[in-house]
């Protein structure tokens, strides 16, 4: 990677870093009557009424005397309510509790989702809570992955050439890949915030998620024959026994505790910007003599 390519890498992920933060630490007030934050906490302020609070990674508090007509929820934080606060509809903490203060009026329904009965504190709550999350987190991975096998020997069944130039263009261009990447979730991020702040462009979103998410999907498909190809000596594997073996290393990664987090985020990451770079760039070609036999094969072909 050339050092230009470095630099444009640390500038695009300062700018991720930085636009991230400026989410967690601001309100998306959607025409004024409904609050939301990824990443933080909510505040009704005192006397105020919105239709719906929702906190994402913090607490929703509502103020003295405010009022929520629809509903206050929590993900990963408490519902706070305070003297005078009144919440019309329901009121759900998933990871926290309701706490009130007296003369709190909740019209709905009232419930955590913290464990069983929401009942279990301390070590041994976290405890639970750590291997009941890798229990089911290790199962959707490994359904994903399965289901990633199946799709990706369809794809080299049916178009034989796709997925292999997709691993010569990550191998050719890997800076390249990672800076489209880079692009696609600045982009993603900044185009969810500027559909949520409008009421018209709401519906949009989850469109908008499925397009990100296949696209990083059939992209990861290609980083996973990238890895089988490294691995494995093309002369003696099939396309799709090296798909098989970078998707199983790539699964297994994904498996290891925390480190795993990791790699999935870079792999959806240079998939992303392997699907752009493939179908809006070109990107810089290596020589012929260093290309592999088969992105020779691929090379005259094309």
């Amino acid at each position: 990677m050339k050092w230009q390519q470095l630099i444009l890498a640390f500038i695009a992920t300062l700018c991720l870093i930085f636009a991230g933060n400026v989410l967690a630490q601001t309100d998306i007030n959607v025409n004024n009557t409904n609050i939301v934050r990824f990443g933080g906490s909510v505040t009704v302020p005192e006397n105020q009424v919105v239709e719906n609070a929702l906190a994402f990674g913090g607490n929703v508090t509502v103020s003295p005397n405010a009022r929520v007509l629809d509903t206050a929820v929590a993900f990963g934080g408490d519902v706070i309510l305070k003297t005078g606060a009144r919440v019309d509809g329901d009121t759900y903490s998933f990871g926290g509790k309701i706490l009130e203060e007296p003369g709190v009026i909740v019209g709905g329904e009232k419930a955590t989702f913290s464990d069983r009965h929401g009942m279990m504190y301390g070590y041994d709550r976290g405890r639970r809570s750590f291997f009941a999350y890798y229990f089911f987190s290790a199962i959707f991975r490994v359904s994903a992955a399965v289901v990633a096998a199946i799709l990706g020997l369809i794809i080299l069944h049916t178009s034989p050439r796709f997925l292999p130039n997709l691993a010569t263009k990550l191998r050719q261009n890997p800076g390249l890949t990672g800076l489209w990447g880079v692009g696609a979730i600045v982009s993603f991020f900044f185009a969810s915030v500027f559909l949520a702040i409008t009421l018209i462009g709401i519906p949009l979103i989850p469109l908008l998620s499925l397009t990100a998410v296949i696209t990083a999907l059939v992209g990861s498909l290609g980083v996973a024959l990238f890895v089988g190809q490294y691995l494995i000596n093309n002369r003696d594997r099939s396309l799709q026994q090296q798909f098989l073996v970078g998707l199983g290393i790539l699964t297994v990664l994904t498996l290891i505790p925390f480190f795993g987090g990791l790699v999935v985020f870079l792999v959806n990451l240079f998939g992303l910007g392997l699907i752009l770079l493939w179908r809006f760039g070109r990107g810089n070609l290596l020589p012929m003599e260093q290309l592999t036999p088969t992105e020779k094969e691929l090379s005259n072909k094309n």
